[in-house]
C-alpha cells in the first residue's frame, strides 16, 4: 500500500502532473547538479541577471513579461534544488 501511495500522480512544483517517484528524481538531479560548486556558481550567476535585477520604470511591458519568465525559471531551479535537499535530509534521517 505504502508503494501505490509513493508512486500516486501528483501536481509538481512546476504545475505539471507526474509520480511522486519523477518528482522525487526530478528534484534530486537538480540538487545533484547545482549542489556542485560550479552549478552553484551558474545559479548564483542566473540570480543575478534575474531575481536581483531591478527593472526600471521606463521597461516596456514585454520586456517585464520576458523578465519575469526567467525569474520564474530560476525560481523554479532553486526550489528544486532547495527540495532535493530536504528529500536527502529526509531519507538520512529515516535511514539512520
Amino acid at each position: 500500500m505504502e508503494a501505490e501511495q509513493k508512486n500516486k500522480a501528483l501536481i509538481g512544483l512546476d504545475n505539471f502532473k507526474r509520480s511522486s517517484d519523477d518528482e522525487e528524481k526530478l528534484n534530486s538531479a537538480f540538487t545533484a547538479l547545482f549542489g556542485t560548486d560550479i552549478g552553484m556558481s551558474v545559479l548564483q550567476y542566473l540570480k543575478a541577471i534575474t531575481i536581483d535585477s531591478v527593472a526600471g520604470p521606463e521597461i516596456s511591458d514585454h520586456a517585464l513579461r520576458h523578465l519575469e519568465g526567467q525569474r520564474y525559471i530560476v525560481g523554479l531551479i532553486q526550489r528544486r534544488v532547495n527540495k532535493g535537499k530536504s528529500q536527502n535530509i529526509v531519507k538520512e534521517n529515516n535511514n539512520g
